[in-house]
């Protein structure tokens, strides 16, 4: 199973925990709105945070490409405080795992 199937098996059954063990101790994560990185436990912490809540809904996932050391995703999430954004993902794979992430956002109607 390739890991984009893993993540959306995780995001939909709502598991930080699966979610968790595709990110390399390494994992980094890069936040669009400000540039900052965010460290895998940080990242998870959000994660979580986003799947134990009703309000946070991800409307279309799909994979945009994955071989062995890069995955992209498109995504259109609806935040809990009422916005959307059209999402792309950028996953820089090593040993079969996730290591950095990268996004991009456009707010939607």
């Amino acid at each position: 199973m390739k890991l984009f199937e893993k993540m959306k098996l995780a995001r939909e059954n709502k598991d930080h925990i699966a979610f968790g063990k595709l990110l390399s101790e390494e994992y980094t994560f890069v936040r669009h709105q400000t540039g900052t990185a965010m460290s895998k436990d940080e990242t998870l912490a959000m994660i979580e945070g986003f799947f134990n809540s009703d309000a946070f809904n991800v409307e279309s996932h799909r994979c945009i490409y994955e071989n062995d050391d890069i995955l992209v995703e498109h995504m259109v999430i609806a935040f809990p405080d009422n916005s959307r954004e059209a999402v792309l993902a950028a996953y820089t794979k090593k040993n079969d795992l996730l290591i950095r992430c990268e996004t991009g956002a456009t707010k939607v109607g």
